[in-house]
């Protein structure tokens, strides 16, 4: 039988490991209490210390079970084995201490009798100090201590006899009782003491020494906490003068002799008692001692490393002068100041607890100072402040914040003093330092500080550190570094900006509406997602108070930003919504309950529209969140409040907040964009044609030309602007082409005066690119009356131009026009009369772009323009049609391949665009599939593949009809599976995927049909990129047996045909797979071509007889 319950062992007390075979423990299981404790404790001498330590813990877990039974024999094993090595002997005590401390309540007086001669015949047995049985020997008399003090005292008194120095963990053991249990040691102290003092002088060995130490801090610690609850105290007659003459005799000796000692140990243990002792010294003996105490407590400072101990001592001591209002403390306050600071300033290593607590000790020390010299102690600390050590200032600030939060009834008078203390500290740009300024700011902010003259410069201070750019990869420190990463400042701002406006009601009026003027300046972007939560919280806070009580007063608040200013910002830097921790949904978020002082109409309509907003955000990631998307969300927001609003007056002030805050994104493209297209939208919302006009050639004027993302901003802003005022934008764009900004210098002397050349291309850049979001924003059906006359009119000016922006801003323009008149509902009745003008001038663009690589963007930007331009009216005749397609295709197939580990562009999407569907794309091809050169091969096939899967997508089919050209283009594409190159074999294989799938579509089955033998053609792709010759031709003929399944009667002759040109392909692969193809083609389908050779008789023999010999004799010559 096993005892095990739950998995747990109740012998051993642990989780049982045994999972088959014979448990050590089992024969334990059957015995009685007593029996298993004897067979235990037997078993605590095993060899290993596995085993001792599970015997340890099964006599615990015995215990827990039968407390009685296992502690009585355990006294009794010890008892009968004296023996026994003191090792063992220890554990078992150990083992009995545990069972006492759980089970003191259920212990009768017999057996804590017995527990207790047991416990002190083991501590004293040995005279000399075998520390680890002894100690657990005393362990046990203190647990038995708790509940039997008198009997545990009585044992240890006759022990602790007149004339003759005690065992060394007696005294240790009154010491720990004291400790252990106050109310009932106290009362025996008095005896204790007086026996005690005659011992001190006999003591001569240090260990000795520092025992009695240990035992009159306890003593003495004991009897303050005895006397502080003199209440729950079982005598509560006691007084502090009944100690008062003892302790005073053992302060003699320890201060005077003791304390000189070499020995470091136990000079610590000496001052470790000093100070609980000093409090219960008489008054006139302590004020007598203060002017020697305290300068040799200062002293141990420079004779030890580890100072917590002097630190704690020296915190009693002072506690205990002030208490007795001491006057000789006064003298003395440099010297303990300046011990102190110099301690303050240690630096803190993380690595070492002791270090940590001497400082809180010394701040303990600051606290007392505080309270009973407070001027003194301001005059030391505060000129610190500028000390020229990083140390000294981080430490004076530290004290100055303990001391701001420990003695705030003193400091309170002190307060503007302290404040205009701070006006060094914060300029101070050490990383420290700053920290340490943000901490006594925070401390300030809750003891009214803030509310004081000069309050306002310290909310400031803490704001630009919450400006302060994050860290993309915060320093890895080592554990003794003490350095701080500089985010640790921004992070600490952050957490207290909001903290101090969330938790600290007093602050709420210091803050608000305050913290609103950071909102706008630019130096505090960095800072916008705590400020606006911050600002939220107090806003609803106010809410909570009364209707009105959230408004924004102006009255008198000159320097708050306006109703326009904050909804422009806010709104602007949501555009790129991720930044700054989350700053898009903190800015809304603060708009939204703002709305009153917005508007007074705008609540209903953003209670619902902003949360739309803010849950399109939780939904997505800064990875995921589409910019476009969301800036058109942004702006239809925008339109939605400009329409509930419905009033000019409050539309063109916010316009022009909007024109006056675009300098402050200079260096932010991203935001700077989206701030014009906010223009645009604001001024296409206002009604006065002079302030639209007035504005958009303030913003001509203004704009910064040089730079490309803000003159497609600009653009964008006229755009949208002829949305609602067409004519008036074009007749701006034509007064700026007109005015004086497009000359250029004269000489050198109007140099400063004129614009550059460069400058002037620039302008250029501008206004075309003006026109051309003009043409594409504007309503359609206006356009059209336009777009000649006004648009593509100024726009023809400047086509001479050799200026590669300027060429690239015509093209752009060309395209968005083309664009906007193919997507008119009229555009089939419009006669566009310059058509062919502007086809032949992006035809020059394109020739002349370089021929060694397609990363420029002018030829994509112009070919997607002549895709547009070609399908209006006039058709172009079929030779510049032809002559376009082939001068594109050119420009993009021969340019040569662009460097390794550089991406080439996607021209397909140009290239089948459906204006050009209709130009006989394919013919123009084949010389590109078939060309001696790789790259044009790979472009062409790839150009294809895409060309038929877009007819596959768009095939609309009505009746049943033949696909003619299905036989031939297979033939064009299918020999090129084997080609020498890997991308150009898989676009073939897809280029005959689709067009089997044509042929299918042309047959009527639908769009969505999959058929298994065309679908194993996508599964031979990966065959295809095998290099292995064998590989490749047992791919290609799969592919033909696929090709001869699928392909209609009436197609092979022309397929065959085809592929007879393949024969003689420069690429061997692809000639030979046209044999292996046409091989199986045979094979597949020779009874088919027998019967379309005999159907007309011997014609038909003749002319495929004719053909054979022209195209397959000169490729495969006969054996010789």
């Amino acid at each position: 039988m096993c005892g095990v319950e739950n998995g747990v062992c109740w012998v051993q007390g642990v989780l049982c490991s045994v999972e088959r075979g014979p448990c050590a423990f089992a024969p334990f299981y059957t015995r009685p209490g007593s029996k298993l404790s004897t067979i235990l404790l037997d078993a605590v001498t095993d060899k290993d210390p596995v085993v001792r330590e599970q015997v340890c813990s099964a006599l615990c877990a015995l215990g827990e079970a039968q407390p009685e039974e296992a502690l009585g024999a355990c006294e009794e094993y010890l008892r009968q084995h004296e023996k026994l090595a003191h090792p063992y002997r220890t554990m078992i005590l150990r083992a009995m201490e545990t069972v006492v401390s759980g089970h003191i309540s259920e212990l009768d007086k017999d057996m804590a009798r017995a527990i207790i001669l047991l416990a002190s015949s083991e501590m004293t047995r040995a005279k000399e100090l075998v520390c680890d049985w002894q100690q657990a020997a005393s362990s046990v008399l203190v647990a038995v201590g708790k509940r039997f003090i008198g009997k545990v005292m009585e044992e240890l008194l006759s022990k602790f006899q007149p004339g003759a120095l005690p065992h060394y963990f007696v005294v240790q053991t009154l010491a720990n009782l004291a400790a252990s249990n106050v109310f009932g040691m106290v009362p025996f102290l008095t005896s204790v003491l007086s026996t005690m003092l005659p011992m001190l002088g006999m003591a001569k060995h240090d260990t000795m020494r520092a025992a009695f130490c240990c035992a009159l801090q306890y003593f003495s610690e004991s009897t303050l906490e005895y006397l502080a609850n003199l209440d729950q105290a079982p005598d509560p007659t006691v007084r502090k003068d009944t100690f008062a003459t003892d302790i005073f005799s053992a302060y003699d000796l320890l201060f005077n002799h003791w304390l000189q000692s070499r020995e470091a140990k136990l000079r610590l243990a000496v001052v470790e008692a000093l100070g609980p002792m000093s409090h219960l010294l008489p008054s006139e003996k302590l004020e007598e001692q203060l002017p020697k105490l305290l300068p040799g407590v200062l002293a141990l400072y420079k004779k030890h490393a580890e100072t917590f101990h002097v630190s704690k001592s020296l915190g009693q001591i002072l506690e205990a002068a002030v208490s007795v209002g001491s006057r000789t403390l006064e003298p003395q306050l440099d010297s303990l100041l300046a011990a102190l600071h110099a301690q303050i300033c240690v630096p803190v290593e993380s690595s070492s607890p002791l270090v940590v607590s001497n400082q809180k000790e010394v701040l303990r020390c600051f606290t007392v100072l505080a309270c009973c010299a407070p001027d003194r102690l301001l005059a030391f600390l505060l000129p610190k402040l500028d000390a020229s050590n990083e140390r000294t200032r981080v430490g004076t600030l530290q004290v100055v914040r303990h001391v701001i939060n420990s003695a705030a009834s003193q400091m309170e008078v002190k307060k503007p003093f302290i404040l205009s203390s701070m006006r060094l500290p914060l300029l101070d740009t050490n990383t420290k330092v700053k920290r340490a300024v943000v901490q006594v700011i925070s401390a300030m902010a809750h003891h009214g500080y803030l509310e004081q003259p000069g309050g306002e410069a310290m909310v400031e201070y803490i704001v630009q550190q919450c400006a302060l750019p994050p860290e993309t990869e915060p320093q890895k420190l080592g554990p003794d570094s003490e350095d701080l990463p500089a985010d640790s400042v921004r992070a600490i701002s952050i957490s207290t900006l909001y903290l101090v406006s969330t938790t600290v009601d007093r602050m709420s009026d210091v803050l608000w509406p305050y913290l609103l003027e950071f909102l706008t300046p630019v130096r505090f972007t960095g800072a916008l997602t705590p400020l606006c939560k911050s600002l939220v919280h107090l806003v609803q806070k106010r809410q909570e108070v009364g209707a009105d009580a959230f408004l924004i007063q102006y009255d008198g608040n000159v320097t708050l930003p306006s109703p326009y200013a904050i909804t422009t910002r806010l709104l602007t830097v949501s555009s790129n919504p991720y930044l700054g921790d989350g700053r898009g949904a903190a800015s809304l978020r603060l708009l939204n309950v703002l709305h009153r002082s917005i508007h007074p109409a705008l609540g209903p309509r953003w209670a619902t529209t902003v949360p739309l907003l803010l849950e399109h955000l939780d939904e997505r990631t800064e990875e995921s969140l589409s910019q476009k998307e969301w800036e058109e969300k942004l702006l239809a927001f925008l339109r939605d409040t400009l329409a509930v609003v419905s009033d000019n007056t409050w539309i063109c002030q916010l316009s022009l907040e909007m024109c006056k805050q675009l300098p402050c994104y200079n260096g932010m493209p991203q935001e700077k964009n989206f701030l014009y297209k906010c223009i645009g939208t604001a001024l296409g919302a206002a009604s006065s044609k002079e302030v639209v006009r007035k504005q958009l050639q303030e913003l001509l004027e203004t704009a910064r030309h040089q730079e490309e993302a803000e003159r497609e901003g600009l653009a964008c802003c006229f755009g949208i602007c002829a949305i609602s005022h067409l004519d008036d934008v074009l007749a701006q764009l034509e007064d700026f082409m007109r005015s004086d900004v497009f000359r250029k210098s004269t000489g050198i002397f109007n140099i400063f005066k004129d614009r550059s050349e460069n400058e002037v291309e620039k302008l250029k850049c501008t206004l075309i690119l003006c026109y051309g979001h003009v043409a594409a924003q504007a309503p359609r059906e206006l356009v059209l009356a336009k777009v000649e006359s006004d648009i593509l009119r100024n726009i023809f000016q400047y086509f001479s131009t050799k200026d590669p922006a300027l060429k690239l801003c015509l093209v752009q323009s060309v395209c968005m026009a083309s664009q906007a008149i193919c997507s008119s509902a009229q555009a089939g009745s419009f006669h566009f009369s310059r058509k062919a003008e502007l086809v032949a001038q992006m035809m020059e663009f394109i020739k002349a772009e370089p021929q060694d690589s397609l990363r420029t963007p002018i030829r994509k930007k112009a070919m997607l323009a002549c895709t547009y331009l070609v399908s209006l009216e006039p058709a172009l005749d079929k030779q510049v049609q032809a002559d376009t397609v082939h001068s594109c295709l050119h420009s993009v197939m021969s340019v040569l391949p662009e460097p390794e580990g550089w991406a080439e562009p996607r021209w397909e999407p140009v290239l089948t665009s459906p204006p050009l569907h209709g130009t006989g794309m394919e013919r123009h091809l084949s010389p590109w599939i078939k060309s001696p050169r790789g790259h044009e091969r790979v472009r062409a096939l790839g150009l294809s593949a895409c060309l038929l899967q877009y007819f596959l997508e768009h095939l609309h089919v009505s009746a049943l009809v033949p696909f003619h050209n299905l036989g031939l283009l297979i033939g064009l594409f299918s020999p090129r599976c084997a080609d020498l190159w890997p991308a150009t074999r898989q676009e073939a294989v897809s280029c005959v995927h689709a067009l089997l799938y044509l042929q299918l579509g042309y047959e009527g089955f639908s769009r969505d049909y999959r058929d298994d033998a065309v679908e194993r053609l996508l599964t031979l792709k990966e065959g295809l990129v095998h290099p292995d010759p064998a590989i490749l031709f047992h791919t290609c003929h799969s592919i033909a047996q696929i090709i001869a399944k699928r392909l209609p009667p009436e197609q092979l002759i022309s397929l065959l045909l085809t592929m007879f040109e393949g024969l003689g392909d420069p690429d061997k692969n692809c000639s030979r797979a046209a044999t292996v193809m046409i091989n199986c083609l045979l094979k597949e389908r020779g009874n088919v071509l027998l019967e379309k050779v005999r159907a007309p008789g011997p014609a038909g023999w003749a002319v495929l007889s004719a053909v054979l010999l022209d195209r397959c004799l000169p490729v495969v010559q006969p054996p010789q």
